[in-house]
């Protein structure tokens, strides 16, 4: 859509405005948000995957174009930016040929969709034999086939090592179960009863969004429900733009990172941002960023545009989200064949781990400039682990999938500390599985799940802290682990002189001879019985020189072990002397830590330049750590050998002198 066409969008919308009085209108508005958000609970109690249960779904409705008209309260942010895609995909594909009774379902990536794992189901609402609109709902299947279990293989090039891919297709023709259809698609997933019960749930999931809105439509009429759909997009828009109106108007650009291109050595891969404000709306531009790369991290065109839509979203939280939000906020992703809009047949299951997160920290970043009362720092990257083989502890040795995510810290803020031990900003409404379920489900008891000390970026506001956790695999056969994340070297990062946090990564066996690091990103690694495997997740970046952090502050992070005692003095130059822990008794000695903090001050800058070979001997010998490293040198190495990665810590420098070393005073 044109500037003009926004700017003109927003006019034309007080026509259908003055169509509803605005009892009426708010009633309806809010009606509409409640059959969303009753398709969310009916799913939550008749899936049958451990995966949805932890609430990785969303759902929609939709009006008779195939537009958003209203999200779930608590939806995963990237399913709700392709809604309106797939739907839209649906009615390109079946045009006059949709029936009451009808449902489809699509899977496709390249036709709007997020992965391979998020099946859509899509039911048409009619009222008086024409279509008002589209119920869906959206779930994230633990299998969809593919090279590994899990759907993650890490080594996918193509689409065709990632699992099926589901184009538009009919499930319930006019309230008929196709169920050899149906039959086809679950028969391609290593759990297919699982995939037919979440088939089945998805679906009448979306039956009670259609039942609820045909009470509306019982009550106020269709045409009542047709223009409060309107409206209610409409009224999105104008209060985007009116939103827009004190703020200043121009560009502003930065760049983030994925961590390599497996086809082409170690380098960070960019992903340029712009945003121009010119009082017709937001614009975006990220037609500078890199070739599609060999690696299953791509995104395709309708996840790019969510990440825009929801990393904005963040900065307008007052505001709901559907189509007329989508009318406000326009963006040039380019052509096909870049790593923000890869096009068939690039692999892009790992999307959300990949550019999804870059391109909503890089919008971040843009609005703290802009907003800065309302400014973060980098937040932690989603990550999944995936372990899957044969169920050694069940008759017939059946397939099982533990598929693992982990909290973590966001940005440090302009007023306060980041947040800690909270989902990613993927999906703030993504649950924290429930170990205990995991641990009936699989073959895998977890050894260890617990906030990790120093994991915050430092800064005068400290990022959140990110977790550690463990694991130890027990009665399985024929198992193999997938790990699917980023952020190994382009570390989550600071602003406005904040520090960075800390890698990402796997160690397979940790404190043993066999202890072997695994890295951010791997795919089909095999497991004994008795194999464990750690991992952290990290930290926000912190916000401010974490010099002008209160020492008193400080000491409050070291008595709730979210900083250790040798951290305070080696980031934030505080001083602090043990007196009893258990009793948490510490004090500053205040002399000490004046004259740390000017010392800080005089040498920091000069770390930036030391010799990147010689930062990593001194890691290799033991005498820095991985904190030191990423922290005070900003240098980026392979974390298990030690070895110097030079493009990419030349890259990681940059970011650190603007983003953090440019503030320092």
């Amino acid at each position: 859509m044109t500037t003009m066409d926004t700017a003109q969008r927003a006019d034309s919308s007080t026509a259908s405005h003055r169509a509803l009085d605005p009892v009426t209108f708010e009633v309806l508005k809010n009606a509409f948000a409640t059959s969303v958000d009753l398709m969310s609970e009916q799913i939550l109690r008749t899936c049958y995957s451990f995966v949805i249960y932890s609430r990785d779904f969303s759902s929609a409705l939709c009006d008779r174009e195939g537009n958003t008209v209203m999200q779930g309260s608590a939806d995963i942010a990237v399913h709700v930016g392709t809604l309106h895609f797939q739907c839209k995909a649906v009615m390109e594909e079946f045009g006059d040929d949709i029936n009451p009774g009808d449902v489809f379902a699509i899977n496709d990536p390249y036709r709007g969709g997020t992965h391979f794992n998020d099946v859509s189901f899509i039911r048409p609402i009619f009222a008086e034999d024409e279509i008002i609109g589209f119920a869906q709902n959206k779930g994230h299947w633990a299998d969809i086939g593919g090279s590994v279990p899990g759907s993650f293989d890490v080594s996918a090039s193509e689409h065709f090592g990632e699992g099926l891919r589901i184009t538009p297709v009919r499930i319930w023709r006019s309230g008929e179960f196709l169920h050899d259809v149906a039959q086809l698609l679950v028969s391609n997933t290593r759990a297919p009863d699982q995939a037919m019960g979440d088939l089945h749930a998805q679906s009448e999931a979306t039956a009670v969004c259609e039942r609820e809105v045909l009470r509306l439509v019982d009550k106020y009429s269709k045409q009542t429900v047709l223009d409060a759909m309107q409206e209610t997009q409409d009224y999105v828009c104008r209060t985007v733009l009116a939103s827009l109106k004190n703020l200043p108007r121009g560009e502003w650009e930065t760049v983030d990172y994925i961590d390599a291109d497996p086809a082409k050595g170690e380098g960070l891969v960019p992903i340029r941002v712009k945003l121009t404000l010119d009082g017709n709306g937001i614009h975006y531009d990220l037609t500078g960023s890199a070739p599609a790369v060999s690696t299953f991290l791509n995104s395709g065109y309708g996840t790019t545009f969510s990440a825009v839509y929801a990393g904005t979203k963040t900065f307008f939280p007052e505001v709901p989200l559907n189509s007329g939000f989508y009318q406000a906020v326009t963006a040039d992703i380019g052509e096909e064949g870049t790593v923000v809009n890869a096009g068939w047949p690039h692999a892009v299951t790992g999307f959300c781990s990949g550019p999804y997160e870059k391109v909503m920290n890089a919008v971040f970043e843009l609005w703290s400039r802009i907003m800065p009362e309302r400014a973060m720092a980098c937040a932690f990257n989603l990550e999944y682990l995936l372990v899957g083989g044969h169920d050694s502890r069940v008759a017939g040795n059946p397939y099982f999938m533990w598929y693992d995510w982990m909290a973590g810290g966001w940005g440090g803020r302009s007023t306060k500390d980041g947040s800690s031990a909270t989902a990613p900003v993927f999906g703030t409404g993504l649950a924290v599985q429930p170990l205990e379920g995991q641990e009936r489900l699989s073959p895998v008891i977890t050894t260890k799940h617990a906030i990790s000390t120093d994991s915050g970026g430092p800064g005068r506001f400290r990022g959140g802290c990110g977790i550690e956790k463990g694991g130890i695999l027990t009665g399985a056969s024929g198992t193999v682990m997938s790990y699917c994340c980023d952020r190994g070297r382009s570390v989550t990062w600071g602003i406005e002189g904040g520090l960075p946090s800390v890698p990402h990564g796997v160690w397979l066996n940790p404190g043993t001879a066999d202890a072997k690091y695994l890295g951010a990103t791997f795919s089909n690694v095999a497991l004994a019985p008795g194999d464990v495997f750690e991992r952290p997740s990290a930290g926000g970046g912190g916000f401010g020189d974490p010099l002008e952090r209160p020492a008193e502050e400080v000491l409050e992070d070291v008595i709730d072990e979210y900083v250790s005692i040798d951290r305070a003095a080696i980031d934030y130059g505080v001083v602090i002397r043990e007196i009893d822990a258990e009793l948490d008794e510490f004090e500053i000695d205040h002399h000490a830590t004046t004259d740390l903090r000017a010392r800080i001050r005089s040498e920091r800058g000069d770390r930036l330049d030391a010799d990147p070979a010689e930062v990593a001997a001194r890691f290799r010998s033991g005498d820095l750590t991985v904190h030191d490293v990423v922290r005070q040198y900003a240098v980026i190495l392979d974390w298990g050998t030690g070895e110097l990665l030079e493009k990419s810590t030349a890259q990681f420098r940059d970011s650190v002198r603007s983003r953090s070393a440019a503030h320092w005073s």
